[in-house]
């Protein structure tokens, strides 16, 4: 079956919604389809993410994926992805989640914001983008994948919601003007000892692409970011395992920590 039909497009959704739901991974798909394109697998994630809403789930807003060279080495791709976020997905720190619900679940730490108003368009300005933020903060992002293995494409990932499974917020803060994300470093730590960190710029060279590039890649489809939603601008160091009985904590300079315990 040609992968652009409709029928391939809704098998594959559902086939990928029974594999969370049971916690059974599917093949992945680019080993059958090796030329499996990015706009195909957007289709797929468009499809899962209507199914999602239709059943009660509700947009809060989007995550880029892959935007710093140490994802994107260790996903062997070289542009970032996007995926959707939706309120059944986050998760405020402190919380405390059963790795059981996952399968293969990865944790990252990143920039992320709460937007003040809508920011849509191709080709905007750093300040644009700037100037749409309300809040500013530090998030866990829990990835995983519906798949066998992580030797995932992108075409793969963004079929997946870009690995997308959960989202722990930290408090949010006003985005001060003096304040250069680009330098902000982050640490991570498992069970207190810190096994990770990065800076800001190591997405983009400033979280704040991540939004422009963002804002470009939804107007091509007619959509936009909007106010009141949330934006992961992605990881600042590469995606490290998340096993039970561990906590997970980032904290960097200005923003307040955030916080996931694993049972």
């Amino acid at each position: 079956m040609d992968e652009s039909d409709d029928r391939w497009i809704a098998a594959t959704a559902s086939a990928l919604l029974a594999a969370e739901h049971e916690n059974v991974p599917v093949e992945v798909l680019t080993r059958r389809l090796p030329g499996l394109r990015l706009e195909t697998a957007y289709r797929v994630q468009a499809d899962i993410v209507a199914r999602r809403i239709a059943a009660g789930a509700r947009v809060v807003g989007h995550k880029a994926g892959a935007t710093s060279k140490a994802i994107q080495e260790q996903a062997g791709v070289d542009e970032p992805d996007s995926g959707v976020l939706l309120d059944d997905m986050v998760l405020h720190t402190g919380s405390a989640m059963h790795r059981s619900v996952l399968m293969q679940p990865r944790v990252e730490a990143e920039v992320a914001f709460r937007l003040g108003s809508d920011l849509s368009g191709p080709g905007l300005a750093l300040e644009e983008a700037r100037a749409a933020v309300k809040e500013v903060f530090l998030a866990l992002e829990v990835i995983d994948t519906r798949f066998t293995d992580w030797q995932v494409t992108i075409a793969d990932s963004i079929a997946d919601n870009a690995s997308c499974a959960r989202v722990v917020t930290g408090p949010m803060v006003a985005l001060e003007p003096d304040l250069d994300l680009a330098a902000e470093p982050v640490v991570v730590s498992v069970n207190g000892t810190a096994v990770a960190t990065g800076e800001g710029r190591a997405v983009l060279g400033d979280p704040l692409r991540v939004l422009v590039w963002l804002a470009g890649r939804l107007h091509r489809f007619g959509d936009g970011l909007r106010a009141g939603q949330l934006v992961l601008a992605g990881a600042v160091h590469a995606s490290l395992p998340l096993e039970a009985g561990t906590t997970v904590h980032a904290h960097s300079p200005h923003l307040p920590p955030v916080e996931l315990h694993v049972r």
